[in-house]
């Protein structure tokens, strides 16, 4: 196979063109190309009035040999996933992954290939469950603490855009995306430059991948939360469920999510080795979706270029970085709390990505300078801190506090919406954020405003929405690990978002591949 890059077609081209771009690029006849794929499609804006859709192709050619003894840099990479060596140490019970999110699904989707039959145990419920108690809560504000945005099956990237974005680089993520695909989401994962699946289409292949886990020997437990531990001299023996039942256990994956703050606890009190990690809290911004669409691509709509989305970093004079997170172009502001008493909000995006705002994370970064205490769980009390500042100002109800981007710039009280509406359900309260935010928090995301609105038209519109607050970008944590991959307690195995190690759906995956694989080399299996 040869690989050809930077192909390109106007908006007013079919890809049915191609072939003949293709042939024309490697100065070859058509009919000399026997097949292609298209490994890599994004779209080039920088002039607005001569977009372009570039790809690269992978071919196969009657003319190969001759073509890369021109050009041997033309030869298609593989990226095809190996699995390990398996090791021959004895596993005396089955692995728990505890966790089914990205990373937990990932490493017992290994494991089950591998005949390892794991144990995969969530705290939340399954994913039609999970979407019933959802609905429930936006709609009524009936919130659950053990079903929610951030705990169930899927994690919290069930409720989220389904980004696949990363910016590892690591053979593993074309293996996620491979996966992926193969469990129903969109083929077109594979070669999109930005790929998502989206919250509806991802519910469905979250489940996809547990039948298959189960179908190869896994077992999935339902409301079934890690309560406790059995260590004896550093290495584990037992974990404890639901307060009533122990577990035999010599390997344990902790994909635990950033948001399992008592099992966080937990593990702290047992003994295992944690560090203060820095991380990032602010709020959601929402603006119309043809605003973005018009500042990036110079039209509302365009059906080849759907929903326009960004990536803006500022660095403040008062030397806090303020970034966008998560932008979910076409979406909607979700209620995702995981604690009585707290308000957090998250951004969610359909497959379609045809709803009327774009909205994204809107970030100042925290350090542990700012933790004001040396206990590694000291940032998970900021973030608390900021939770119940939300629910505090949105009435005590589940509802959030609002502002418009003008009064956050004035300093000021909302009283009246203009053009943009909010998405944000159980509701929201008019508040002035500005005031009860942290100083450096305030200055610095004024400031980024004006910036941020220099290089997206409309970004600081008096209209935009700011939502309070983002609290749960990434874990406020770290659990140092080996090079076996292994935590300070022998057996138990951080992994993903919540050990510190990921920051997104596709890298925690990967995490997970690469903790499962670790295990996998040390022992054999159950066949």
């Amino acid at each position: 196979m040869i690989r050809v890059q930077d192909i390109a077609l106007t908006l007013e081209e079919e890809e049915s063109a191609l072939q003949g771009k293709i042939a024309k690029k490697l100065h070859i006849q058509p009919k000399d190309i026997k097949s292609y794929r298209i490994f890599k499609k994004a779209i080039d804006a920088r002039k607005k009035n001569a977009i372009k859709i570039v790809y690269t192709v992978d071919i196969e050619t009657t003319k190969e040999a001759q073509i890369l003894r021109k050009h041997p840099d033309f030869k298609t990479p593989d990226l095809t996933y190996y699995y390990p060596e398996m090791g021959t140490k004895e596993m005396k019970h089955r692995p728990v992954v505890v966790g089914s999110g990205p990373c937990g699904m990932f490493a017992a989707l290994i494991l089950a290939q591998m005949g390892y039959k794991p144990i995969v145990l969530e705290r939340g419920k399954d994913v039609d469950e999970r979407v019933k108690d959802m609905e429930a809560f936006w709609k009524d504000g009936v919130f659950k603490s053990a079903s929610n945005v951030q705990f169930g099956e899927g994690g919290a990237g069930t409720f989220s855009d389904g980004k696949l974005t990363t910016q590892i680089k690591n053979v593993r993520c074309h293996k996620v995306l491979q996966e992926f695909a193969r469990f129903g989401a969109p083929e077109e994962i594979c070669y999109k430059n930005k790929p998502h699946i989206g919250t509806d289409i991802l519910r469905s292949v979250v489940k996809n991948i547990r039948h298959e886990i189960e179908r190869l020997g896994g077992t999935y437990r339902f409301e079934s939360q890690l309560t406790g531990f059995k260590v004896e001299e550093n290495e584990l023996k037992q974990i404890e469920v639901n307060h009533e039942e122990w577990i035999d256990a010599d390997v344990c994956i902790l994909a635990l999510g950033h948001s399992a703050r008592d099992t966080f606890k937990l593990l702290h009190e047992t003994g295992l080795t944690m560090i203060q990690k820095p991380f990032a809290m602010g709020m959601r911004i929402e603006h119309l979706q043809e605003w973005i669409n018009e500042s990036q691509y110079g039209v509302a709509h365009h059906d080849k270029l759907g929903a326009a989305e960004y990536k803006l970093v500022h660095h403040a004079s008062n030397g806090r970085a303020v970034y966008t997170f998560c932008m979910c172009p076409g979406g909607y502001v979700v209620a995702s709390a995981s604690e009585d008493g707290g308000v957090v909000t998250n951004g969610m995006s359909e497959y379609a990505r045809d709803a009327e705002n774009a909205n994204s994370a809107l970030l100042v970064n925290i350090g542990p300078a700012d933790f004001g205490s040396d206990d590694p769980l000291a940032g998970v009390e900021l973030q608390r801190k900021l939770e119940k500042l939300a629910y505090e100002l949105g009435g005590r109800t589940y509802k959030a506090p609002l502002q418009t981007v003008g009064d956050f710039l004035r300093g000021e009280t909302t009283t009246k919406l203009g053009a943009v509406k909010p998405t944000y359900e159980p509701g929201v309260v008019f508040s002035n954020m500005r005031k009860e935010l942290p100083n450096f928090m305030s200055e610095a995301i004024v400031e980024a405003l004006g910036i941020f609105g220099k290089k997206i038209k409309n970004f600081d519109h008096e209209d935009a929405l700011l939502t309070g607050f983002e609290t749960r970008s990434s874990s406020p944590v770290r659990m140092p690990r080996n090079e076996n991959y292994e935590g300070s307690i022998k057996g138990l195995y951080p992994a993903g978002e919540g050990a510190g190690y990921a920051g997104g759906i596709t890298s925690a995956g990967v995490d997970g591949i690469e903790v499962a694989e670790a295990i996998i080399k040390v022992y054999k299996n159950f066949n």
